[in-house]
């Protein structure tokens, strides 16, 4: 196998991980609003991901890095062409890291509560508009340059893109809270969870469907498919108290929406609108010698980072208790 699509294949991965650790995280901030009724219940929904949610974002640090390393002109150009909605989401998420950090020192926590809600609902739907035009296409020069404008992005398809992870993900931190805590809290969160997993299905779904439609190959129906499935089975196993299965369900159905989009994406890293001026994994990688040093790299460093992040996990494997205050 070459590098350059062993790079592929690990950027692609580095995203996943993304989008499942932070996509609950995403969730629980959008969340709080509608669950938090009381100081009580506010404590414990941000607890569930004080002790994750900044070792959940090193993820995307590293896809970033990788990409910017093993990529270097698509690097260029997905940063020039989107540059502003990659801005708004690099403030949005500043902004929710600042409320976790400082609500509890704060007299006057709604303000921060606000802003956990905006800083993870503005991230969850502007991917899923990246993602969407990546995929899809954008209008590239010859010499790999974004030649679009902002209304460009902000295409029916690209929306409806924003809308399926907007919903993809509430889902995902419904089911993170309905693992993760005990009580009238976790019941209030199951039973949200039923209207999620519809929005989820029908929003992803249309989603999926007229991504297939439009770029689909024949192995990416089978990944969308399994999305759907995740989205059902995540619903019926909350419906039978199962909520570590629920949450697994739901972690598979953003794995199997990834896979769908770098799938269809492959070999491209960027489709132009004219297929000449598209960059692909070969057109757009680093040389031999880069690829090789970073192959070692990866190799020694990767499972020792799984590793300890595992391990954090395994030591807040327990629901929290809810304490009236």
């Amino acid at each position: 196998m070459e590098l350059t699509t062993v790079w592929f294949l690990l950027i692609a991965l580095l995203w996943t991980g993304y989008f499942v650790l932070e996509g609950f995280d995403f969730g629980v901030g959008i969340l709080l609003p509608f669950l938090g009724k009381d100081e009580s219940d506010r404590r414990t929904i941000l607890a569930t991901i004080g002790p994750v949610w900044d070792g959940n974002e090193v993820w995307l640090i590293v896809a970033g890095g990788a990409t910017f390393a093993a990529f270097p002109e698509w690097y260029a150009t997905l940063f020039s062409g989107f540059y502003l909605p990659l801005f708004l989401i690099l403030v949005a998420l500043i902004l929710r890291g600042v409320a976790i950090e400082y609500r509890g020192k704060s007299d006057s926590p709604r303000g921060w509560d606000r802003a956990m809600f905006f800083g993870s609902l503005l991230p969850a739907f502007l991917w899923g508009v990246a993602f969407a035009n990546i995929v899809r296409g954008v209008p590239l020069d010859a010499d790999h340059e974004y030649t679009g404008t902002l209304l460009t992005l902000l295409n029916p398809y690209a929306l409806l893109g924003g809308l399926a992870t907007l919903a993809l993900f509430t889902l995902h931190g419904s089911l993170f809270l309905t693992l993760r805590t005990t009580g009238d809290l976790r019941t209030r969160a199951a039973a949200l969870t039923r209207a999620l997993a519809l929005a989820a299905l029908v929003a992803g779904g249309l989603f999926l469907v007229i991504t297939q439609l439009i770029t689909g190959k024949p192995a990416t129906w089978i990944s969308a498919a399994v999305a759907a499935a995740g989205i059902v089975i995540s619903l019926a196993a909350t419906l039978r108290n199962r909520d570590g299965w629920a949450f697994a369900a739901s972690a598979v159905a953003i794995i199997a929406v990834t896979v769908t989009l770098f799938g269809n994406l492959w070999p491209n890293v960027m489709p132009a609108l004219n297929p000449a001026n598209s960059l692909t994994v070969h057109n757009a990688s680093s040389t031999p010698y880069t690829l090789t040093v970073m192959t070692w790299v990866a190799v020694i460093f990767t499972p020792v980072v799984l590793a300890y992040q595992g391990w954090t996990y395994w030591v807040f494997r327990r629901r929290i208790t809810q304490h009236r205050v």
